[in-house]
């Protein structure tokens, strides 16, 4: 019994411990992304604290610019436009809904690749992704319900799930490009890209610069300096855990930022906890894999028994 239970004991690297602790962190940027508003507008914010994350890396890794590419350029201008509308519309969102259901909602950027792979690439999904697609759904129908008493989505909730398609279609694209570009200077210019789109979408948008506050920067700048650091450490850390564990720890990030929102007095009807678990578990799901049961290869003969049976 003993040896049964040292065999299934919990496991936990480092490295996952670090996306464990990053995860906790990350949720919590929801509530303090929706104080932010009350301050300033949603482009201007995710302008500024994309410019600081670009300058945070790019003072770590000013001598490796030396060497970039076209490729590098193109590939981060890509990335970046899609980080601007991702981060940039999640933002505007908050402005209207709370932030553990703003969590809940992104989070189904994961059952969301598969389907984008299959639209863009002819990439049929697998039966499980499908499976995920359509419990998380289900829960985001669940989600957005109890807040009018029917079934609908709101302003809030469609603004959003754009951000979910954005934040997959970041990844689907970062996927096309890896091993083909160095990870330093694509980093530089995405989240530069991200940060000059976003200024520039305050222009059509009529948003105006704020006032500025110490509020206003202390969240803007450490949120940029967090976002750095946090896109060094799972680059790091990601090189050791696989890409699924991975997956399964970054689903506890809706759930922290639901804790604390419910310690900042979020209320979630009972119809929304249950559609914000059916996102985690469509997130889970969608990244388990059905395996073939292979054909037992037959034992093989002793060479004895073998001769025994010539003679």
């Amino acid at each position: 019994m003993s040896a049964l239970l040292r065999r299934y004991q919990l496991s936990v690297k480092p490295q996952e411990a670090i996306l464990i602790l990053i995860t906790m962190f990350w949720g919590g940027t929801f509530l303090a992304v929706q104080y932010a508003m009350t301050m300033s507008g949603p482009f201007f914010f995710v302008g500024l604290r994309f410019a600081t994350a670009a300058l945070a890396v790019g003072l770590l890794s000013i001598k490796s610019l030396r060497g970039l590419t076209w490729l590098e350029v193109k590939a981060g201008v890509f990335i970046g436009v899609s980080i601007a509308i991702g981060y940039s519309m999640q933002t505007w969102g908050l402005q209207t809904i709370p932030s553990s259901k703003s969590a809940f909602i992104t989070a189904m950027y994961v059952p969301l690749v598969p389907v984008l792979q299959w639209i863009c690439l002819g990439k049929m999904p697998g039966v499980m992704s499908w499976v995920g697609v359509v419990l998380a759904f289900i829960g985001l129908v669940f989600l957005a319900g109890p807040e009018n008493t029917s079934l609908t989505l709101g302003a809030g909730e469609i603004i959003t799930l754009i951000s979910a398609l954005a934040i997959a279609a970041e990844i689907i694209l970062i996927s096309a490009w890896a091993g083909k570009v160095d990870i330093k200077r694509v980093t530089i210019v995405q989240l530069a890209t991200a940060s000059i789109v976003a200024f520039a979408t305050m222009i059509p948008a009529g948003e105006s610069v704020p006032t500025f506050t110490p509020g206003l920067l202390v969240i803007a700048l450490g949120l940029g300096i967090f976002s750095a650091i946090i896109q060094v450490t799972m680059n790091w850390a990601q090189r050791s855990v696989s890409p699924t564990r991975a997956t399964v720890i970054y689903t506890g990030e809706p759930v922290w930022a639901g804790i604390f929102g419910r310690i900042a007095g979020e209320r979630l009807p009972v119809l929304a906890l249950l559609g914000g678990a059916l996102i985690v578990l469509g997130v889970l799901v969608s990244e388990l894999k059905l395996k073939r049961k292979k054909k037992e290869a037959p034992l093989p003969v002793p060479e004895n028994e073998l001769q025994r049976h010539e003679s």
